[in-house]
């Protein structure tokens, strides 16, 4: 029996981006398309398929273990990217300044989709979302760069919105106006959830 349900649930991708290089920038440089292999997009920084461990994973990992790379992409939506916008008081938040690999839009709460699931495109590019996207420093001080006096409220804003990571489960082509099917794994929530989270 399958472990993953095909649903309704559709996005198109609006925007692709790349970033070069994080020490120098971590804003993306737009693409039209670009090939998804095992390792990520060529020439990303978040590309490869191990990486240094980061402060998202301090409580499992000293800081800069080799650890596999499931941070290969950042997937933002076009819903969200204009409610964070709409939230700090500008007329928009570009993608590149947040340096996101993929915008989609169509996708509803696109940052609360269960991990694990999967984008997949029409000819069988394959992404698998690993976890949420928590907003941080690194993007508000571009933010202060590009629209000074706006970084400090990035954070606040893009809470619950900064979209997903994912990594590469088939490799294959990504451009502008390909279409993602989500796919979400067919089991139920975990019962403890609440009670895990509240460190009981």
């Amino acid at each position: 029996m399958p472990a993953l349900l095909p649903t309704k649930f559709t996005g198109r991708i609006r925007w692709l981006g790349r970033v070069r290089d994080r020490d120098d920038s971590l804003k993306s440089s737009t693409l039209d398309e670009a090939y998804a292999s095992f390792a990520g997009f060529e020439g990303e920084a978040h590309a490869g398929l191990t990486r240094p461990s980061d402060s998202r994973v301090l409580s499992q990992y000293p800081r800069d273990t080799e650890i596999r790379n499931v941070r290969q992409f950042s997937i933002v939506s076009a819903e969200d990217l204009l409610a964070i916008a709409q939230d700090m008081g500008l007329q928009q938040i570009l993608p590149d300044w947040l340096g996101a690999s993929i915008v989609v839009e169509g996708i509803p709460d696109l940052t609360q989709v269960p991990p694990s699931s999967r984008l997949q495109t029409e000819v069988g590019t394959t992404l698998v979302v690993d976890m949420e996207n928590r907003p941080c420093n690194l993007v508000a001080r571009v933010i202060e760069d590009e629209a000074a006096g706006f970084g400090k409220t990035f954070k606040t804003a893009a809470k619950g919105r900064r979209g997903v990571t994912a990594w590469v489960e088939r490799e294959g082509p990504l451009r502008v106006g390909d279409t993602f099917v989500l796919h979400i794994p067919d089991q139920p929530v975990w019962p403890h959830l609440e009670e895990a989270r509240r460190g009981t």
